[in-house]
């Protein structure tokens, strides 16, 4: 069987210059910081399942969700492949941990201080200097 890349999306949300990123509890980057993000289901416009990630994980509605970047995200060790949609989204609401399955912590970051390991979608968007704007 050919494998193929799957697509996923992640969501950056922002507040005072910080980034709000979550641990992740799950098996797959399990340790590691990331955005709310997920797989994007059949039908679903990118910016749709960036908005639902961010609700089911952390509680948040999120506006004005806006596409920023692309990484191509290869977890070798895993033998999985993804090609991640990043984008970008307001809040005004404060996050709580809505998905005690899938993280264990959350927070606001400073883009010079993001906290370790980052998962690789993530490191890959900071590394290609898509991120913090410019």
């Amino acid at each position: 069987m050919t494998q193929k890349p799957q697509v996923g999306t992640a969501i950056i949300i922002t507040k005072d210059d910080k980034v709000l990123l979550m641990k992740r509890k799950g098996p797959h980057g399990h340790g590691t910081w990331s955005t709310p993000g997920g797989h994007l289901d059949f039908g679903e416009t990118p910016e749709a399942c960036a908005a639902r990630e961010a609700k089911e994980e952390v509680g948040l509605d999120v506006v004005d969700v806006r596409f920023r970047a692309v990484t191509n995200d290869f977890f070798e060790k895993e033998g999985k492949h993804y090609i991640t949609m990043w984008m970008d989204g307001k809040s005004t609401g404060e996050p709580a941990i809505a998905s005690e399955r899938e993280i264990s912590e959350i927070g606001w970051f400073a883009w010079d201080a993001l906290p370790g390991p980052l998962f690789l979608p993530l490191e890959n968007l900071v590394k290609e200097n898509s991120y913090p704007p410019k």
